[in-house]
């Protein structure tokens, strides 16, 4: 089974990997949790929440998880179960930070014993690492924007925009995982004396919030200059777009007389002007430059041009 257990005299900690129907049928007989919690354990992820029955808190958190291969920031989800002196952790293994500390606390009997005193000390410590592991990928969307705000101003607005919209995906997807955090870790703190005979780390988890709250905000400043990055992209590319538009124009209009004046000559009526002397396509020829110098002049001098 993909069960690994860490025992001290104040606190076990079970950690289960890619949960099946061995791993949960191991719990369900072990702790008694109840079938529904179970059934979420196995299911995709949702929603954070929070339940409380008489003997464990059970707890869905969603963390944001960087996907390598497609650049793409996506929810991942931990179930903890917190008991008096137990805590289960249910996880898919995708978050090396949660994975790294599970292993060096094993390792580590230093780090194992500061920890591991009480559930809800453990629980504060693994959510925090967690927290501070989402600090990294708000740097990354940081240097992302400030690439995307050099390229703009440096005339390739139009190959940034596959761009920008990648970045503005990532920023949406992180705030809609780190939404509920601080509500639910507000709720967490609220509900742990219940199941916990130890002094309650209250002064940590008001911590862990603190850090909720600073993520939030940088996703606010993210979101708030990347849509100004997009409107000003955008109004670079309309410009750019005016300005073809208004040359084709021009062109169009001064074509036009000379057009014209080439259609008039070329019509069989009994007598047209310069047709038939020496000299006449040339002559016509320069009519027609002069018809189009005066457009151009005119088009200066009221300064469309």
């Amino acid at each position: 089974m993909h069960i690994r257990e860490l025992t001290t005299p104040t606190v076990r900690w079970v950690n289960v990997t890619r949960p099946e129907k061995r791993e949960l049928d191991y719990l369900a007989k072990e702790f008694k949790f109840h079938p529904l919690d179970l059934e979420d354990c196995a299911s995709p992820a949702q929603r954070p929440k929070i339940d409380e029955y008489p003997h464990y808190l059970f707890l869905v958190l969603i963390f944001p998880l960087y996907n390598r291969k497609t650049g793409e920031i996506i929810p991942t989800e931990i179930d903890f179960f917190i008991g008096e002196k137990y805590l289960v952790t249910v996880h898919r293994s995708e978050l090396f930070p949660f994975m790294q500390f599970f292993d060096e606390c094993r390792s580590d009997l230093v780090l194992q014993k500061r920890v591991m005193t009480a559930p809800e000390q453990l629980l504060y410590e693994i959510l925090e690492r967690l927290l501070m592991h989402t600090f990294p990928m708000l740097d990354n969307i940081n240097l992302d924007i400030t690439r995307i705000q050099k390229e703009i101003f440096a005339g390739n607005e139009r190959r940034v925009v596959r761009e920008i919209l990648a970045t503005k995906r990532n920023i949406v997807n992180f705030r809609r995982v780190m939404q509920a955090h601080k509500a639910m870790i507000r709720r967490v703190k609220e509900k742990q004396s219940k199941f916990c005979k130890g002094k309650c780390v209250v002064i940590y988890f008001d911590n862990l919030v603190e850090h909720t709250k600073d993520i939030w905000d940088t996703l606010e400043n993210q979101k708030d200059t990347i849509n100004a990055l997009q409107e000003t992209n955008e109004s670079l590319i309309t410009f750019q777009l005016n300005d073809i538009m208004k040359l084709l124009t021009i062109i169009s209009v001064i074509m036009l007389p000379a057009g014209l004046v080439a259609s008039l000559f070329s019509t069989n009526a009994e007598y047209t002007p310069l047709v038939g002397t020496p000299g006449d396509f040339w002559m016509l020829v320069g009519l027609m430059g002069l018809v189009a110098l005066g457009m151009i002049a005119f088009f200066r001098k009221k300064k469309w041009l």
